[in-house]
């Protein structure tokens, strides 16, 4: 099942989201947040704590798994989109160093 359209936007990262408090979800409401993950959280704190560069890519794909189609990632699971993507950014980071 491919998605009507698509979204741009920002991203929450928490490492533990649903112990997040109201007053917290609702300033990210209101600031138009698209999504929340978790896994960024822990890279950027794996970068911080060993002073190494980390970048992130995620490609956000349920609303929480409430439906069967929440998982739906598009063609060999996405896994070829995220390859074009990573391919691409490393390619443009290798042409600044």
């Amino acid at each position: 099942m491919e998605p009507d359209h698509e979204l741009s936007g920002a991203t929450w990262t928490t490492d533990a989201p649903f112990r997040e408090t109201e007053t917290a979800i609702e300033r990210a409401r209101s600031e138009e947040i698209l999504a929340v993950e978790m896994e960024a959280a822990a890279l950027y704190t794996f970068a911080e704590v060993r002073e190494v560069p980390v970048v992130c890519f995620a490609h956000v794909t349920n609303q929480m798994g409430q439906t069967e189609e929440d998982f739906e990632k598009g063609e060999a699971d996405g896994s070829q989109d995220a390859l074009e993507l990573i391919d691409a950014a490393a390619t443009a980071w290798r042409s600044f160093n």
